[in-house]
């Protein structure tokens, strides 16, 4: 078994204890985010997010029945193959939810990593697997003990899992592009699990693909085929009319396509599929259906012209997927997971910003009911901006939004470059959303002195191309994007107190000498820059990391709450880790100091800076 962090046994049993007293008030807006249909079809089950619930609707009355508590922020599900349990993650408290269905109660919780995300059962039903969104793994946990047996590197950002129907086999996609080289085409991986011995079996390569989603595997375990997005980072942004700023498109893999990974277009010449999602496959295989969280539809590619297409593919090529794609079929707003019943007559698709879920004949193609779940009736300002950074219809040709870039209100993990500051100059590192109201100003130069600023005109003439937000509009998107919440800290002890390591690097942290008593000049002691609250002064300093295209030395001072998670670092995106920005990227020590720190106590220091 792996051992966990003392602090993150404790972090998640102090918020368990919060989360389950009570269901959450009715009045919360829901956000169902995943699903899954019993064996019969009878019952369906949908995971949302926001009011930190399991739905159980009535497929047949098309009606909520019961409302189960299950954890803050459940991001998956999974079915034990009997139908008695349902396997909710609690992607805020790092644990599994263990939901008797018959009882609906949860009735126990296991083991997970950080923010945990897609779950998966084995076929025998004796093992559950999570991918872990924050720590980068898959969590292998044995169900008859509830331990956690082994966790299993993965891609970066690992989150959504399928098992082969066989049971032979677990895969996995992740949603940011595994660190690299600065400057160069993003990398991922569909990560392939031994289920029988617990072990990565392959990594299969996907080149050229900055954030993977939803996976799905054919019932004859032949096909699989994961949703992903192709970004066109390295350029200017200045080709948003050609496409050149995503490709929408599908990752196919297994024995049908000769144990390669092909990856196909979504997109065509003049219309464009945003934000692939969820991905479900025909038991007959006669079709694959994807969902557009950003364009809210659903695609209906026709398996057998898609292979036609495979040997002489290109994955930027806007010509192929009017060959393939027969049908899209409109839903609500911001669709997530999709899931077929046994037979494949239905297809049920979460429909994640209206609290409703759409059921899709797929024999006529056609929506034949949206069954509300239950949200408020009334959107607030809040949650109207939610919808518009969600939405991909502002853009040329409807081809991204906000949430291209901010995947789930974060970051993506990748550098741009900018069209505004000229091409080739500037390049910037995406930042994260998370806790950003009072951090102004924004961009790495601070040229924005508010979020108005950021996301208003600039966004429509240098972005979208097109028709930007109105007033009305503008305001509802800065008010929902102050209201993104600061994911729970799993460095930090529950009680406020520090390790001995984070106490010592702490110490380094605010020290004023150096080793030998040399006084530290204030401009370069740490708190100077990262201080208050955010620990940012919001003053531009020259910290000596700046490059031969960069237009000023001055950057933005970032804040550096959770900065442990929005690696690469560095306003361009040149550090790939926290050592880095230190024992690369500041080798005379104008970046703080820390040239007489041994090993030992950079480690300390990082430690620390985890914990902010």
């Amino acid at each position: 078994m792996t051992s966990r962090p003392i602090a993150v046994l404790l972090f998640g049993a102090v918020l368990a204890v919060a989360a389950r007293v009570s269901e959450p008030a009715e009045s919360a807006f829901l956000s169902p985010v995943d699903l899954a249909v019993s064996r019969d079809g009878s019952r369906l089950y949908v995971v949302c997010e926001r009011s930190d619930q399991l739905l159980v609707v009535d497929t047949g009355r098309g009606r909520v029945t019961r409302r189960i508590a299950v954890g803050r922020a459940p991001r998956g599900i999974a079915l034990s193959p009997d139908g008695r349990h349902a396997y909710v993650s609690a992607s805020w408290e790092d644990d599994i939810a263990d939901v008797d269905l018959l009882r609906g109660e949860v009735v126990r919780t296991l083991p997970a990593g950080f923010e945990p995300v897609g779950v998966a059962v084995d076929r025998s039903g004796r093992t559950l697997y999570s991918g872990n969104r924050l720590s980068n793994d898959i969590s292998v946990v044995d169900l008859n003990s509830g331990r956690e047996d082994v966790r299993l590197a993965a891609g970066r950002g690992s989150s959504f899992l399928v098992a082969a129907p066989d049971g032979s086999r677990i895969y996995g996609t992740h949603v940011y592009p595994n660190l690299g080289r600065h400057r160069a085409p993003p990398e991922s991986e569909i990560t392939e699990v031994d289920a029988a011995h617990h072990v990565i079996a392959e990594r299969e390569r996907v080149h050229n693909v900055g954030g993977m989603f939803g996976v799905a595997i054919s019932r004859d375990g032949r096909l699989g085929a994961a949703a992903q997005l192709r970004p066109k980072n390295l350029i200017p942004l200045a080709h948003v009319e050609h496409g050149w700023v995503f490709v929408d498109s599908i990752a196919l893999f297994g024995p049908d396509v000769n144990g390669t990974v092909v990856q196909m277009p979504l997109d065509e010449v003049e219309r464009y599929f945003s934000l692939p999602y969820g991905v479900a496959i025909a038991p007959d295989k006669r079709a694959i259906y994807v969902s557009a969280a950003g364009s809210d539809e659903i695609a209906v590619l026709n398996v057998r012209r898609l292979m036609r297409a495979v040997p002489n593919s290109s994955p930027d090529d806007l010509s192929l997927a009017g060959g393939y794609i027969e049908a899209f079929i409109p839903t609500g707003r911001n669709p997530k997971a999709i899931a077929l019943s046994a037979n494949g007559s239905r297809l049920y698709v979460a429909n994640r910003l209206d609290d409703t879920v759409s059921v899709i004949d797929t024999a006529s193609r056609r929506t034949l009911t949206t069954i509300s779940l239950g949200g408020p009736q009334q959107l607030t300002a809040e949650r109207r901006g939610e919808q518009l950074f969600n939405t991909s219809r502002f853009s040329f040709h409807g081809s991204f939004g906000c949430a291209n870039c901010h995947v789930d209100a974060t970051f993506d993990g990748m550098q741009w470059d900018l069209e505004p500051d000229g091409f080739g100059i500037d390049i910037v590192d995406n930042r994260s959303l998370e806790d950003v109201s009072n951090t102004a100003p924004f961009k790495w130069n601070g040229g924005n002195p508010d979020l108005e600023t950021e996301c208003g005109p600039r966004t429509e003439r240098f972005f979208f191309r097109s028709a930007g937000f109105n007033r009305t509009e503008l305001a509802d998107l800065v008010a929902y994007i102050k209201s993104i919440p600061l994911r729970p800290n799993r460095y930090r002890l529950p009680n406020g107190e520090l390790t001995p390591a984070q106490e010592r690097g702490r110490a380094i942290f605010e020290r004023t000498v150096e080793r030998d008593g040399t006084p530290i000049p204030g401009s370069n002691q740490c708190p100077t820059c990262h201080s208050g609250r955010y620990y940012t002064n919001q003053k531009p300093a020259n910290v000596g990391s700046g490059k031969w295209n960069d237009r000023s030395p001055d950057i933005d001072v970032p804040h550096l709450t959770n900065v442990v998670y929005s690696a690469p670092y560095l306003h361009d995106g040149s550090a790939r880790t926290l050592e880095e920005i230190w024992t690369v990227f500041s080798p005379k020590d104008t970046h703080g100091v820390t040239n007489d720190l041994n090993k030992d106590e950079l480690n300390d220091l990082i430690e620390y800076i985890r914990t902010l």
